[in-house]
C-alpha cells in the first residue's frame, strides 16, 4: 500500500497549493491512500464543513486535526456525522468526533489515529497510553496503521515514534509547520518523520504574516496573526507498507515549490 501523506494545509494559499499539485502527486506516486492535517485550513485556524468537502472532492481520503480543532464553532455541526475526519484521541472522554477511523482507497484500508502532545500545549490525557489503547485494538482487524502526532516538541514526537515501533506502519508528526529531515524506518518497521512540514504561504512565519510575527517578537504586545498571502511551498511524505505484515518498506519526502521546474 502506498500512503501519501500531506503536511498542514495553512489558509486559502494551503488549499489552493493542494488543489494544484494533488492530481501531480497522484500521477507521480500512485497512492491508493491520500491523508491531509487539515487544522490550520480555514484561515489559519479549525476548518469547516465546506473545506473539508472540498479535499474529499479533490481526492483526500481522510483529515487529521490537532490543538486548533475547535476554532470554527461550526465543527459542532459536522464533526460527528464525517467519519473521514478525525480529532485528537486523547481529547477528554464525552468529546465530540472520533480520535480513529478506518478509510478506503482503491480498494485498501489504512487505519488512521490523531494523538496531541502534551508539552507546551494544553494539559490533555496521556497520549502514549492512548496510543496503547487503540493502536493495540486497531492491530486485531488492521495490519496498516498511520498516526499523526500533532505535537510541539520534537522529543514528544520522537518518543511516540519508538513507544509505537513494530505497532504502527507510520508515525508522522505535524504542528510544528517546519518538514524535519529524519525520516527513517526504526528497526521494528514503522516509518517515522518527526514533522511533515506544511502547505501554505512560503514567504510568511509558519504562514502567517511575517510582520505581525516580528512585531510579537519585538515587543510582546498582543497582534492579530493573519494567514500571509502570496507563492505556496508544499510539503509531504510518502510510505509504502508491506500489506501483509503492516510494516513500511520506503519512506520519501515531498518538497515543491510554487514556480519551481518540474517534469510533469
Amino acid at each position: 500500500m502506498k500512503v501519501l501523506f500531506i503536511g498542514d494545509i495553512v489558509g486559502n494559499v494551503g488549499r489552493k497549493a493542494l488543489k494544484e499539485n494533488l492530481p501531480y502527486l497522484k500521477s507521480k506516486y500512485k497512492p491508493h491512500v491520500v491523508i491531509v492535517n487539515g487544522e490550520n485550513a480555514a484561515a489559519g485556524r479549525g476548518i469547516t464543513g465546506a473545506i473539508a468537502n472540498e479535499f474529499f472532492n479533490w481526492g483526500v481520503h481522510g483529515i487529521t486535526l490537532g490543538n486548533h480543532t475547535w476554532d470554527n464553532k461550526d465543527i459542532f455541526d459536522f464533526i460527528d456525522d464525517e467519519p473521514r475526519m478525525i480529532r485528537p484521541a486523547n481529547f477528554p472522554p464525552g468529546t465530540p468526533g472520533r480520535g480513529y477511523t478506518v478509510v478506503k482507497g482503491e480498494g485498501k484500508e489504512l487505519a488512521i489515529v490523531n494523538l496531541q502532545g502534551r508539552t507546551f500545549l494544553p494539559a490533555l490525557d496521556c497520549p502514549f497510553r492512548v496510543a496503547d489503547e487503540i493502536v493495540d485494538e486497531l492491530r486485531q482487524d488492521y495490519k496498516c496503521i498511520l498516526v499523526d502526532m500533532h505535537a510541539e516538541a520534537t522529543s514528544e514526537k520522537i518518543a511516540m515514534g519508538w513507544h509505537l515501533d513494530g505497532r504502527a506502519s507510520f508515525v508522522v508528526g505535524t504542528h510544528t509547520h517546519v518538514q524535519s529531515n529524519d525520516d527513517r524506518i526504526l528497526p521494528g518497521g514503522t516509518a517515522y518523520l518527526t514533522d511533515a512540514g506544511m502547505v501554505g504561504p512560503r514567504d510568511g512565519i509558519l504562514g502567517m504574516e511575517r510582520e505581525a510575527v516580528l512585531r510579537k517578537f519585538y515587543t510582546q504586545l498582543p497582534v492579530r496573526f493573519v494567514v500571509d498571502d502570496g507563492k505556496w511551498h508544499f510539503h509531504g511524505v510518502l510510505v509504502e507498507i508491506d500489506e501483509a505484515t503492516g510494516a513500511a518498506t520506503r519512506i520519501e519526502k515531498i518538497r515543491l515549490m510554487e514556480d519551481e521546474w518540474r517534469m510533469e
